[in-house]
């Protein structure tokens, strides 16, 4: 099953549950995964790589919202973010652990050959992609910098 059929059954159960915060995140998901469906050379079907960047896109969206609301003291719209960033984060792969991250940051230096802050871009690149969707791409670059000495 495709993340757009799942999405389109979980909408139809949110409907029946009356679950008004679950049914405008897998609205807003469905939008999105249609509008990159028919963008300009896209190929029609969205690959799982795809699907993960749109939903991973989707989760950062909200919780960056979800702080420029809450600095702006606007409790009652952070709750309507934070729920349906909830929903989202049912989609995406279990987030790595700090240590989990710490550890494979550390492979990657070790296997690049980093030495000092200014090899940054040589592990932020191999790292990006091994923890796609796994870790948030701040936190891992915290992690890089600190383990290079740049911190």
């Amino acid at each position: 099953m495709t993340l757009k059929e799942r999405i389109s059954e979980d909408i139809k159960q949110a409907m029946k549950n009356r679950d008004q915060g679950a049914l405008r995140a897998l609205r807003a998901i469905k939008s999105a995964i249609l509008l990159a469906e028919t963008a300009a050379g896209a190929s029609g079907d969205l690959s799982a790589e795809e699907e993960l960047k749109l939903l991973t896109r989707q989760a950062k969206q909200r919780k960056d919202s979800i702080e420029q609301f809450k600095a702006n003291g606007r409790e009652d719209l952070a709750v309507s973010e934070e729920e349906e960033l909830v929903v989202i984060e049912q989609y995406l792969p279990k987030q790595m652990s700090e240590a989990e991250i710490r550890a494979e940051v550390q492979a990657i230096i070790t296997s690049v050959g980093a030495t000092g802050a200014g090899d940054i871009g040589k592990v932020m690149g191999p790292a990006s992609k091994a923890m796609a969707g796994k870790a948030d791409g701040k936190l891992i670059n915290q992690i890089a910098r600190e383990l290079l000495g740049g911190a």
